[in-house]
């Protein structure tokens, strides 16, 4: 596979993963380009959370290659997690001690719209105060390559605002981000590219996202 590895954040060549029998991924092969915002949409257990697993690195593949472009990688999962006895300030700070670099706490904290619950234990936060918690975890370090499963999940309008000018920030400033995502408004929202997961194969669907430089 021939690319521009400083523009790459990561790519899939001929990737599959099984699980017992379950081939929840199959022949996958895709480039995730920094700068870009790359939406991944595609039914309950088509292969969306096991293909975002590969890109973070947290699941090896049976089969594949998967390549990096470098630098650290930001993740917001499906259930956005911390430390329920930290404060919501002091999770983003832990994050900041374990990974070095990124922005200032307060920064964050202003860019997710948490300054209203930011010094309160995170098992006292809502659902959706949890979500822009764990946002500011996965932006904090000023990663090179974002990874979102279902971000909106638990926010409310203004906060999916908010979210869609994060993701639109972050792919300004460089980073590679992948969204996967049912919120059919959102995807709308933040634009760029379209992929598919069907039955753990991954298709290319048209979009357009920002120059490659």
């Amino acid at each position: 596979m021939l690319m521009d590895e400083k523009q790459v954040a990561v790519a899939l060549e001929r990737v599959t993963k099984v699980f017992g029998r379950v081939r929840a991924l199959v022949g996958a092969s895709g480039v995730f380009w920094r700068g870009e915002v790359a939406v991944v949409e595609g039914a309950n257990g088509s292969g969306k959370s096991t293909l975002l697993g590969l890109l973070a690195g947290k699941i090896r593949p049976t089969a594949g290659v998967v390549t990096r472009g470098g630098g650290s990688t930001g993740w917001l999962g499906h259930e956005g997690g911390g430390y329920g006895d930290l404060t919501g300030r002091e999770n983003i700070e832990l994050t900041l001690r374990l990974w070095g670099g990124g922005m200032d706490v307060g920064e964050v904290v202003e860019r997710v719209d948490a300054i209203g619950f930011a010094d309160r234990p995170f098992r006292t936060l809502s659902r959706g105060q949890r979500q822009r918690v764990a946002l500011a975890c996965a932006i904090a370090g000023s990663p090179e390559l974002l990874l979102l499963d279902e971000p909106t999940a638990g926010l409310d309008s203004r906060a999916c605002e908010r979210l869609v000018g994060v993701v639109r920030e972050e792919a300004a400033r460089g980073a590679g981000v992948v969204v996967v995502t049912h919120d059919t408004g959102f995807a709308s929202e933040v634009g760029g590219v379209r992929w598919r997961v069907d039955r753990g194969r991954l298709e290319s669907v048209q979009g357009e996202g920002p120059a490659r430089g």
